[in-house]
Order: C-alpha cells, then sequence, then structure tokens
C-alpha cells in the first residue's frame, strides 16, 4: 500500500475513480492491485469513509 495516495481524501478519490472506471468491486480492485482489502477499508475508515457495496463507492 506504500504507492497508494497518503492523504485519506486524495486515496478516497483515486479508489472511487478505480473503482467506477476499472472494477467492479473492491475485492476485484484489491486482487488486482494486490492491495489488503482490510487494511485499505480500516485506513478509510478512520478518516470516515465506508464501503457501499451496493453503489461500489466508499461514501
Amino acid at each position: 500500500m506504500e504507492d497508494l495516495p497518503k492523504d485519506p481524501f486524495m486515496l478516497v478519490c483515486w479508489v472511487n475513480m478505480k473503482l467506477r472506471d476499472d472494477f467492479s468491486s473492491l475485492q476485484e480492485l484489491c486482487d488486482a492491485l494486490d492491495i489488503d482489502a482490510a487494511s485499505l477499508t480500516a485506513r478509510l475508515h478512520d478518516a470516515g469513509f465506508y464501503y457501499m457495496p451496493e453503489i461500489n463507492q466508499f461514501r
């Protein structure tokens, strides 16, 4: 996860863009980019963002 944006607001924008444009689920994104889904979710949760699978976005 060291290549991901450090700022949580930049990170959520980047993840949501990838989810919108390239991946149909958070798990697919994490598998393809070799990212630990639990760590990513926790990092964004700490910044106040929650993954909503029904819209495939963090809000």
